[in-house]
């Protein structure tokens, strides 16, 4: 029974995000639109057969994806089939396989990674976003762009990020280690700031505090040598500004082998 590793493109405004989440609201039934439950119900079709399919890990309603990973097993027969193309013509346009192949039987998405990277976009200017970048930025408006990097500097390496996490996810542990913070120019796009946030793992939410609190630095609202102090408290009511959903792209996952960028 081949195991199927997908990667997989998606933009994530019009869903829940990957993982497949009950109606919220009470008294609503069936689902909330997630990826995952569009990738399974387009696997299970090519199947005829029920079959799960797990990803590398969950993104927030709202964000985007370059790059995540998910995995299912399939039948002897059908490990010929050319997955890309069979899932392209049945998936939505704003969910996409960007490629497919054969893994090791005990590839696991999820378990076996051990490095994820985030990208944040944006976009300095208020007053005017062009409308192919909307959906896909935070128009924060002017910062001080030294004065975030300051701020960055403090949430590299490893450390409890209690204060910058969000409730409600069941997750063992708050204390991760942080490889990169760091911003990158666009210079076909002047006003587009990309960040660049990669770790062994991130908790609910993280990296969208981990932004805000970095443009808070940025607009003056707090000094960059406060970060210390606020994930020493390690209180979540310190996080301040939660950065928007759309801005945010899971841009890779990271297993043992692959070089890193």
């Amino acid at each position: 029974m081949p195991r199927i590793k997908l990667t997989i493109a998606y933009v994530g405004g019009a869903y829940c995000g990957w993982q497949i989440q009950a109606a919220a609201k009470s008294g609503a039934t069936g689902e909330r639109p997630s990826v995952q439950s569009a990738v399974m119900r387009a696997v299970q079709e090519i199947l005829g057969a029920k079959v799960h399919v797990h990803g590398a890990g969950r993104t927030d309603s709202g964000v985007h994806a370059d790059a995540q990973i998910a995995h299912f097993d399939a039948p002897d027969d059908k490990a010929g089939v050319d997955w890309q193309r069979a899932l392209n013509n049945r998936l939505p346009h704003d969910i996409r396989i960007a490629g497919a192949q054969i893994a090791a039987p005990d590839f696991h998405a999820q378990r076996d990674a051990v490095r994820k990277t985030y990208v944040y976009r944006l976009w300095l200017d208020r007053r005017y976003i062009p409308p192919q970048w909307h959906p896909f930025v935070w128009a924060c408006g002017p910062v001080d762009e030294e004065a975030m990097e300051a701020a960055a500097r403090h949430l590299c390496g490893r450390h409890d990020f209690s204060a910058l996490r969000n409730a409600g996810a069941n997750v063992a542990g708050s204390v991760r280690t942080v490889a990169t913070v760091a911003r990158e120019t666009v210079a076909a796009v002047p006003m587009l700031r990309l960040w660049r946030f990669e770790a062994d793992g991130f908790l609910k939410q993280m990296v969208r505090n981990m932004m805000g609190l970095i443009v808070r630095a940025g607009q003056g609202k707090i000094a960059a040598d406060d970060v210390p102090r606020i994930l020493a408290a390690g209180d979540r009511r310190h996080k301040g500004t939660t950065a928007p959903a759309r801005g945010l792209t899971l841009h890779k996952v990271w297993y043992a082998g692959d070089v890193l960028e």
